[in-house]
């Protein structure tokens, strides 16, 4: 087992955001760790993962949508935990960059990502 991880390059996705993957291992398939950064005025895709996943909002200010729930604001310091095939979305709603880390359990993979739109 790899005991140290080495982030990869910021990418942009078709998910309207940048990602940079800080974990994400097939010898550690129980979790994964990602940087989300989500430019001002911009909202992500609508979709769900079938895996459970947290976000955990580090800077900037955002609606958050998750399920059927009423959106709701975000901002440093919050965590939301998203139940695996529930439909997430969040907006920047503020002037600078929304950051957040995105924990997944078990690892993120592009087969667990559905687009709702």
């Amino acid at each position: 087992m790899d005991s140290k991880a080495k982030p990869q390059e910021e990418r942009w996705t078709a998910e309207r955001c940048y990602i940079t993957e800080l974990l994400n291992s097939d010898s550690q398939p129980e979790v994964s760790l990602a940087r989300t950064r989500v430019e001002p005025g911009v909202t992500t895709q609508l979709h769900r993962l079938s895996v459970f996943e947290w976000y955990v909002i580090e800077a900037g200010q955002g609606l958050m949508r998750v399920g059927d729930e009423t959106p709701f604001a975000v901002g440093p310091g919050d965590t939301v935990a998203i139940a695996k095939n529930v439909a997430q979305q969040i907006s920047n709603t503020g002037d600078e960059d929304l950051c957040f880390l995105c924990v997944c359990t078990p690892k993120f993979s592009q087969k667990c990502y559905t687009s709702l739109e």
